[in-house]
Order: structure tokens, then sequence, then C-alpha cells
């Protein structure tokens, strides 16, 4: 038997690793002091920030600068339709647990066109078709519920996130089909692409990133939680305290 552990196993033990670290963080460190209310554990979300840019400097992005050089810009598109597909099972079901039922219709109606016309999802005839993508998981499901957002959290590997978020994980993780493949090297295989191709999509937006930004850290926190507001409040979201209307 191989002394490796399947990757779907390990981003199990990841994020039970994960929830117990921030349990250990949120006693400990819940009086670190931080000039935003948002991120009362910057400290410690800086240091978990630094280690992932250097995980990303070192494996990941070589990796897909390696892998945008090597495949044309059709199969890359194809590889992400594909992934796409995949997720809007899981986003049609959440639409319909937060009661929208047009985003959820186009949800279903994009999967059974880009499943069988699509040739599996590689093409999305969907979009071409005016049947527009809304993406939506288990942490969106509870912000439309109601459910605050908590404090921002970096997360080791997985990156920025909310307490919502990270407890919204282990959800999000079932809602995957990937993780339900019933082929180790399938469920392998897929993940390793899915996160490659994933940082390819935004090596340019990180560069960008990296030349404009004077705090990084920041620059990374104020846009993640900025889009997750907006997506909470569905692209209207009210005025924040202490801002003008």
């Amino acid at each position: 038997m191989s002394n490796v552990l399947p990757v779907h196993r390990l981003m199990r033990g990841a994020v039970g690793i994960v929830l117990g670290v921030v349990l250990l963080v949120l006693q400990g460190c819940a009086t670190v002091a931080s000039p935003d209310s948002r991120d009362p554990l910057e400290s410690f979300n800086r240091g978990v920030f630094g280690f992932n840019d250097g995980v990303d400097r070192i494996v990941l992005k070589p990796t897909a600068r390696a892998y945008q050089a090597t495949l044309p810009s059709w199969a890359r598109k194809g590889v992400g339709n594909f992934f796409n597909n995949l997720e809007d099972v899981w986003s049609a079901l959440n639409n319909g647990l937060q009661l929208r039922g047009q985003e959820m219709g186009d949800s279903i109606g994009r999967v059974m066109v880009n499943s069988t016309i699509g040739l599996a999802g590689l093409v999305d005839v969907a979009s071409d078709l005016g049947i527009d993508r809304h993406p939506a998981n288990f942490g969106l499901t509870l912000g439309r519920w109601g459910v605050s957002p908590g404090p921002y959290l970096v997360l080791p590997l997985l990156g920025p996130a909310t307490l919502r978020e990270v407890a919204a994980l282990p959800v999000d993780q079932q809602g995957s089909l990937v993780t339900h493949m019933p082929d180790e090297a399938t469920r392998t295989g897929l993940t390793v692409l899915n996160v490659v191709d994933t940082r390819a999509t935004y090596l340019r937006a990180g560069d960008v990133v990296d030349g404009a930004a004077l705090d990084r850290y920041s620059f990374t926190r104020d846009a993640y939680l900025q889009r997750q507001r907006n997506d909470d409040y569905d692209g209207d979201p009210p005025p924040e305290e202490g801002t003008e209307p």
C-alpha cells in the first residue's frame, strides 16, 4: 500500500486542521489589536498570508506558467468550462436553497445543455444561448439567510475566507462532484488540474496586484471582503457604517 495519502483525504484532513487552528486562534488571539474591525486576527493572518505567498511563488505560479505555455488557449478554455459545469450543479442546489428560482433554473439549464450538446461541459454552449451563470456555494447561502461573515481569516493553502466560509467548507466539499468520483486517480488528477487551471487564469491579475499594491495583504483582504459583501447583497449592498450614503 502506498505511503502517499490521496489528495482528497489530505484536503479533508486540512479542513479539520484549519478548523482547529481557527478555534485556537480565536481563543488565544481575539484581543490582537488591529486598525480594521473586520480583521481582529491580522497578525496571525499576515503570517499565514506570507506562508501561502511562499508556496505560490515556489510551486503554484511556476506550475501555472508552464501549464499556460504548454496548453493552447482553446484547450485551457475547455478545462475551465468543464469545471464550471461541475460547479453549476452545486450552484443550482444553493440557488434553490436561497429561493432564487430564476437563478436555479438557469443553473439547471446550463448543466443540461453543456453536459449534452457541450460535450460533457467542455464547450459552454449555454452562454452562447444567453443562459447566464449564477455561481453559489453554501457560504453564500448562509449569507443570504442572514448569517454574518464574522472575522476575516487567511487559511493555510486555501487563502482568504471569513468564519462563515470556514463553517461552510465541509458542506461545500461534500457538494463537489469531484469528491464523489469513485476512482482515486481521477479524483486526484481532477483536483490538481482544477488548482493549476484556476491559478493560471489569475496569473495576469496577480502580476497587476504585485506591481500596484503597496501592501498586498491589505489589498487582497479589502478586495475579498468587498466582493463578498457585494455577493451577499446581490450586487446592491447598503452603505457601510461610517460611510456616506
